[in-house]
């Protein structure tokens, strides 16, 4: 969903945008990306236009990754060195998108040697870029409790005896100190300064997303099998048990994906072999036993 949403932000104003995974990245000189490649990412994107590529959107995702692992000794070279990397370019920096060692780079370089007859230097200024970090951050949670809690007094003021997942409470309270005591550099979270947090999906947006999204995973499989012949409905009353189902898993919108298939795999290939099947609803008690309604149905 943020990744839809930063894309979706990224088309409405018209700007070229880019993802990656922090994961992907390690510190300069050793195996792994080099932060300055997305910035060559973000000029592909771009079609070669550098001014446009200057006032792009950079989205980097799985960000609590990259914090530094307490009590590691040696280099970091895939947290702090990540960190240190994305600071430079958070600091208004000159990146120079022909200096790569990798395939793309070369080539082009190669290219303009053989057209221009001589190396000319492409710089992408970093200054109007925009950058966004994401992540889940699971250990994020306790330290704001037990920050919440240090900084309470009175009798009942102990947080930590509450909900270790309540994520709609906690999350939207988290400072600086917070980030910077689950592993990020002061001076990398100095440069973000809005913060903010997503709320875990209710019953009702589940339903909802089930029902009314135009990406419902309800219409594929309507249309897979309408395909063998079979008109396939669900009730309301059956939508919202698989949101239900779907938000005792608490993996967001995906669980979603995998309820139903739990629930309509068997129908999916049991079902297309008898002709005279022609319609099926997805009612409550189908789903509370999905194996049983399936004999029924083979059976009459």
């Amino acid at each position: 969903g943020k990744t839809f949403l930063v894309r979706s932000i990224a088309k409405m104003i018209g700007v070229p945008f880019v993802k990656a995974d922090a994961t992907r990245f390690s510190e300069v000189g050793y195996m792994g990306a080099n932060v300055d490649d997305i910035i060559r990412d973000l000029v592909q994107q771009a079609k070669g236009d550098l001014r446009l590529a200057e006032n792009g959107i950079v989205y980097v995702d799985e960000a609590d990754k990259i914090a530094a692992a307490p009590g590691k000794m040696g280099r970091d070279v895939s947290g702090r060195g990540v960190q240190f990397g994305f600071l430079r370019l958070l600091e208004d920096a000159d990146v120079d998108i022909n200096g790569s060692h990798d395939i793309a780079s070369q080539f082009r370089t190669f290219m303009n040697l053989q057209q221009k007859g001589g190396l000319t230097k492409e710089i992408v200024r970093t200054k109007n870029i925009l950058f966004i970090f994401s992540g889940a951050f699971p250990d994020l949670i306790p330290i704001i409790k037990k920050r919440l809690s240090d900084h309470q007094i009175g009798i009942n003021t102990n947080v930590r005896n509450k909900d270790e997942e309540d994520m709609a409470r906690y999350l939207p309270q988290v400072q600086s100190e917070d980030l910077v005591q689950f592993g990020l550099e002061q001076e990398f979270v100095g440069r973000l300064p809005v913060v903010t947090s997503c709320n875990p999906l209710t019953r009702e947006e589940l339903f909802h997303i089930l029902k009314d999204s135009q990406a419902s995973i309800i219409h594929q499989y309507v249309r897979s099998f309408s395909h063998y012949g079979i008109s396939l409905k669900f009730s309301d009353d059956a939508l919202r048990m698989i949101a239900d189902k779907a938000y005792e898993q608490k993996t967001g919108a995906r669980a979603l994906v995998r309820v139903c298939e739990n629930l309509l795999r068997d129908f999916k290939y049991e079902l297309p072999e008898q002709r005279a099947m022609q319609d099926l609803e997805v009612t409550p008690d189908m789903i509370r036993n999905p194996k049983g309604y399936l004999q029924y149905l083979l059976g009459r």
